[in-house]
């Protein structure tokens, strides 16, 4: 049995925290939430691929800018699945607080706080503890900002490479960072509108991505970037394609062409998991998508 719950706007922000033990003493085995926020839905399930690469749903076709609102315990195990994408995130936590991995490093982003993630780094944001977090997350894909464009593209390349900073931490008290958050709220507010200014909300956008340009440090620990990166999606799309037959620790390590302990390292850094777990997450998460659509039962 499926039980759909539908909350407006109005009632969202008081309600979040209680929607989970307020459901969770109904008795239904599948609990569907939809959370209507203005005009936007979010959609629960990212769609990530076996390369670990997500397809956004922007929120106006042919408009390459993504604003929602999200919470974490919409994620199976307050987990958001582990991806990446060329768009340049933005997180802003409203309410609550959760830890988030980029690249191997986790960081705690608190309420009134936000994370900026740089283009093509892996990450996803979880609680340990399964606390809930109530945030919204911007999206701003290269093309929006005129990449086309051969001097637009060098700078983009140049600010937002694999060479420079992986995420900043974005802090309510530092001033230029508070002005960086207040700037995603009213984004949202003005994506959200019956009828969007689409020059304000690129604007908007530009203005974040200047922010983030004008003070992103080049880093000299991402020299072995491109290598570790294209291991690490041959393993994890090898772990997508094969997950349904037997698989060791040494089969996953040779699809990236490195040995059981490089393998393992990699994982951990750019995953935050063992290759075991995230295989058997995977068969989890697989098996669970199997049962939804399909009327095969657990025994």
């Amino acid at each position: 049995m499926f039980l759909l719950i539908v909350f407006h706007k109005p009632i969202l922000s008081n309600m979040y925290a209680i929607i989970t033990p307020l459901t969770s003493n109904i008795g239904y085995n599948t609990i569907n939430i939809v959370y209507i926020l203005g005009d936007a839905a979010m959609s629960v399930p990212l769609e990530v691929f076996s390369d670990l690469s997500e397809r956004l749903n922007y929120n106006l076709p042919g408009f390459p800018l993504y604003v929602r609102k999200g919470m974490l315990h919409l994620f199976d195990r307050y987990t958001a699945p582990c991806h990446w994408h060329s768009d340049l995130e933005f997180i802003y936590v409203l309410n609550g607080s959760m830890e988030y991995f980029v690249n191997g490093k986790t960081v705690c982003v608190d309420k009134g706080n936000g994370i900026f993630v740089n283009s093509r780094r892996l990450h996803y944001g979880f609680s340990t503890e399964r606390n809930d977090c109530f945030f919204i997350v911007i999206a701003v894909h290269p093309s929006l900002l005129g990449e086309n464009a051969r001097i637009v593209r060098a700078y983009l390349e140049e600010k937002f490479g694999p060479h420079t900073d992986d995420f900043i931490l974005l802090n309510s008290q530092i001033r230029w960072q508070r002005e960086v958050l207040l700037l995603m709220d009213r984004m949202f507010n003005e994506m959200h509108k019956d009828a969007p200014n689409l020059l304000r909300l690129l604007s908007q956008a530009m203005s974040l991505c200047a922010s983030m340009g004008d003070h992103l440090q080049q880093s000299s620990a991402n020299s072995t970037y491109d290598q570790s990166w294209i291991s690490v999606c041959k393993m994890t799309g090898f772990i997508h394609q094969h997950y349904n037959i037997k698989m060791t620790l040494c089969d996953i390590a040779a699809a990236g062409a490195v040995c059981r302990s490089r393998c393992c390292e990699l994982f951990r850094k750019y995953i935050g998991q063992t290759p075991n777990n995230y295989l058997m997450l995977y068969r989890i998460q697989k098996g669970c998508e199997m049962l939804r659509e399909t009327k095969r039962s657990i025994g």
